[in-house]
């Protein structure tokens, strides 16, 4: 969960900063969001604390309207029911909060994503009962892909993240093109963007491929490229994210400071 990243030669900023603040800024005040541990987390939380002080956070362990004061190590960190409104079984935040469609958007991570936003956390190799890694697995990740209206995934940009065919597919995205989530009965809107230390994905309006929309300072279209598995589309109109603003520097790295799993100096 730790931030440490690379930083550009020309920039006062590392990449997992940039990333961070970037998915921050996807969110809107009053939007109610599903959280993922990690720097989903961590994103969230730097909403709240700058421009979307009411957005309504949820966990999977049973913390409604959360507002964690520092990171949480996982789902179960006592420091999210701390200050939330109320904390309720599991059950209920699946049954009542996400399957009827109440969540605008779920933040969530991965190990390996597909073109089509597809992500595996389950395991890395050939087989299953014999894999060459083995990850954390679903958790809530299938039902919040499934069900929020939409979906933002959150992780750094490599060939062996972006691949062309999942080893596992945990949690469905845009399957295998259009009308796949109708065919599978799924209620919400699938992913909406992919952000990485690199830049901004998102998907096509009409193929549902993910296409690279925007690049962080300091970054080529060839570095995205080059680390993506597939043969990667660019829109005409590739635009570039803003600099990070200095409060949200100073704020990000006040969050990361509150970590036990903080780098070390």
């Amino acid at each position: 969960m730790t931030l440490t990243g690379l930083t550009h030669p020309d920039m006062s900023w590392n990449s997992n900063e940039i990333m961070t603040i970037a998915a921050a800024r996807s969110l809107k005040n009053g939007m109610i969001c599903f959280v993922g541990i990690g720097i989903p987390s961590t994103a969230a939380i730097l909403a709240k604390s700058m421009h979307a002080p009411d957005i309504f956070l949820i966990y999977e362990s049973g913390t409604i309207d959360t507002n964690p004061k520092k990171l949480p190590l996982s789902i179960g960190d006592g420091e999210l029911a701390n200050n939330s409104l109320s904390v309720v079984g599991m059950p209920e935040i699946f049954n009542y909060w996400l399957q009827p469609g109440r969540v605008d958007i779920g933040f969530l991570g991965a190990a390996q994503i597909d073109k089509f936003g597809n992500i595996n956390t389950t395991f890395i190799g050939n087989h299953y009962r014999e894999p060459k890694v083995r990850l954390p697995g679903a958790g809530g990740a299938t039902e919040i892909a499934g069900a929020c209206k939409e979906v933002v995934i959150i992780l750094k940009h490599s060939e062996r993240a972006f691949v062309e065919k999942l080893d596992f597919i945990t949690s469905i995205g845009h399957g295998d093109g259009p009308q796949s989530r109708h065919r599978l009965g799924l209620i919400g809107n699938g992913p909406s963007a992919v952000i990485t230390d690199l830049g901004i994905l998102q998907p096509d309006p009409e193929t549902l491929e993910l296409t690279l929309v925007q690049l962080h300072p300091g970054i080529t279209v060839d570095q995205v490229k080059r680390n993506t598995g597939w043969k990667l589309k660019v829109a005409e109109k590739l635009t570039t994210t803003p600099n990070p603003k200095k409060i949200e520097l100073e704020n990000v790295r006040a969050l990361i400071a509150t970590s036990s799993l903080k780098p070390k100096e």
